[in-house]
C-alpha cells in the first residue's frame, strides 16, 4: 500500500494512521504540561525503547516492576498517539515520562509555556536509515521500502515515517535555551551505559548509589533488554509485526550500516548529510 493508504501528514510529516487520528493530535496539541514532566524525545530508531527502559528504572531506584509489568507504550506514553488519551495521564503522579517523535516546531503550546524536562536521544542517521529500512519491511502499517536504494533516497529526501532526520535533530539542537535539554547519543550509550545512566540521574536530579547504577546498567545492556516481552513488541500482534521477518530491538550496534550500503550509497549519503549538516556547530558521537 502507498503512503496515502497508510499515513496521514501532519505539520508536514507522515504518521501511520493506525495509531494517529485528528483526534490523537488535538488531545496532543491541548495536553497540559507539569515543569517536572520528562519527555524522552527521538526521531524513530533512535534509541527510544532503550532510553524507556533506563529511565523508569532510575526514577524508581532500580526496582524493575513497572519495566517488567508495564508494556513500554503505556509504561511511557507517546503523547501523539490514540493511546494517550485514554490512560488518564492527568491522574498519574510526578514525575510523569512520555515519549514523543515530534519535531520542535510541532511541540503543543503548553511544551513551551512550561518548558519539562527533555532527553533528547540521537543516533548515527546511517544506523537509523538500516534499522528503519528492517522496521519497514517488517511492520504492515508502514509502507514497503522497496529497495534499499529506494529507501536511501526517500530517507535523505524526508519523505518517510516523521519526516526528515536532518530537520529533527537541528530542530532540537535549535532552542537558544538548553537548560531543560539533556543531549544523549545512542553511541555513548553503546560505549558505555553506567556512565549514561549516571548523567540522566542527575539531570532528573534522582540520586543514585553506585551499587544502583551498576544494576541499572546491567538490566538495560541491549542482549538484556530485548528479552523483556513489556519492551521488545512482541506483544503486538504477528499481523502488525511480523518479528520472524526481523525482531523490533534488532542488534543494537554500532556501525551496521556499513554491512548494508553500498561504498557508492555510503558516499551519496555522506555528500547529503554533509550538505544538510554544514552550520550545525554541535559534536556529534559519530563525527
Amino acid at each position: 500500500m502507498t503512503e496515502e493508504d497508510l499515513y496521514m501528514e501532519h505539520m508536514g510529516v507522515f504518521m501511520p494512521k493506525i495509531a494517529h487520528t485528528p483526534e490523537s493530535l488535538k488531545f496532543n496539541q491541548e495536553f497540559s504540561f507539569r515543569p517536572d514532566d520528562i519527555l524522552i524525545i527521538t526521531y524513530p530508531k533512535s534509541g527510544t525503547t532503550w532510553t524507556q527502559e533506563i529511565v523508569p528504572l532510575i526514577l524508581s531506584q532500580g526496582d524493575p516492576t513497572v519495566v517488567d509489568t508495564v508494556p513500554n507504550w503505556d509504561r511511557v506514553p507517546w503523547l501523539e498517539e490514540t493511546r494517550a488519551s485514554v490512560l488518564n495521564l492527568d491522574q498519574r503522579p510526578s514525575p510523569r515520562v512520555f515519549s514523543t517523535h515530534f519535531h520542535y516546531h510541532m511541540m503543543s503550546p503548553s511544551f513551551f509555556r512550561v518548558k519539562p524536562r527533555v532527553i533528547y536521544v540521537m543516533r548515527n542517521p546511517r544506523d537509523v536509515l538500516t534499522s528503519s529500512y528492517h522496521y519497514h519491511a517488517m511492520a504492515s502499517f508502514l509502507v514497503n521500502p522497496g529497495t534499499q536504494k529506494e529507501f536511501l533516497h526517500k530517507f535523505l529526501d524526508g519523505k518517510v515515517l516523521f519526516g526528515s532526520w536532518f530537520d529533527h535533530v537541528k530542530g532540537w539542537l535549535s532552542p537558544g535555551d538548553h537548560q531543560n535539554i539533556m543531549y544523549l547519543s545512542y553511541e555513548d550509550m553503546i560505549l558505555d551505559l553506567k556512565v549514561c545512566v549516571a548523567r540522566l540521574a542527575e539531570f532528573l536530579e534522582t540520586p543514585l548509589d553506585p551499587e544502583t547504577m551498576e544494576k541499572i546498567a546491567q538490566r538495560c545492556l541491549f542482549s538484556n533488554m530485548k528479552n523483556n516481552k513489556m519492551s521488545n513488541y512482541t506483544l503486538v500482534p504477528k499481523q502488525l509485526m511480523d518479528q520472524s521477518t526481523s525482531q523490533f530491538l534488532r542488534k543494537g550496534i554500532v556501525g551496521d550500516w556499513k554491512n548494508h550500503l553500498t561504498v557508492a550509497e555510503g558516499e551519496y549519503f555522506d555528500m547529503v548529510y554533509q550538505d544538510k549538516m554544514l552550520n550545525v556547530k554541535y559534536t556529534f558521537a559519530w563525527d
